[in-house]
């Protein structure tokens, strides 16, 4: 690529991106094909930039993907309880069948505790996670929605 053209297309990051890694930055465009390309993607690269900066630091910044997200205790507790509240109700319909009781029994105190107990969890997991790493907080959250859908399913569909 040409210098003054490397030279303008370095010159539309901000002042502190260009301080840290403009020459480096030049040197590399200097070796490119001076197609049309290039220049597009730097163009937009500063614009996110801009808008996005880059701040130092190192190379090796945590990364946060869903099978690290979901590890997470926050994040795996209420899927856990939603599947227990799943097996509760499932093995209360295999053992005693659908028949409505008069009191409720410890199996729908349970299923109850467990669904509500989620609640202060996915709150907290929420309020930590999304700022950090929003779309695999985003698919977890969607896993834990699911799972307690399966739960309350059984109960909505057998009214009990």
């Amino acid at each position: 690529m040409k210098p003054t053209r490397t030279r303008l297309l370095v010159r539309l990051y901000p002042r502190r991106w260009r301080e840290r890694y403009g020459e480096e930055f030049e040197a590399l465009l200097l070796d490119r094909d001076d197609g049309l390309r290039e220049p597009i993607n730097v163009a937009w690269s500063a614009l996110t930039e801009h808008i996005l900066p880059t701040y130092g630091g190192t190379m090796n910044q945590p990364v946060r993907t869903f099978g690290v997200v979901v590890r997470q205790p926050s994040a795996f507790f209420p899927i856990a309880m939603s599947l227990v509240a799943l097996a509760i109700v499932l093995g209360h319909i295999a053992l005693f069948g659908v028949a409505h009781e008069a009191d409720e029994g410890a199996a729908a105190h349970l299923w109850q505790l467990l669904m509500a107990g989620q609640v202060p969890i996915l709150a907290f997991f929420a309020i930590r996670w999304l700022p950090r790493a929003p779309r695999p907080t985003a698919w977890v959250l969607a896993l834990q929605a699911g799972a307690a859908l399966a739960s309350m399913a059984p109960v909505l569909f057998f009214n009990l």
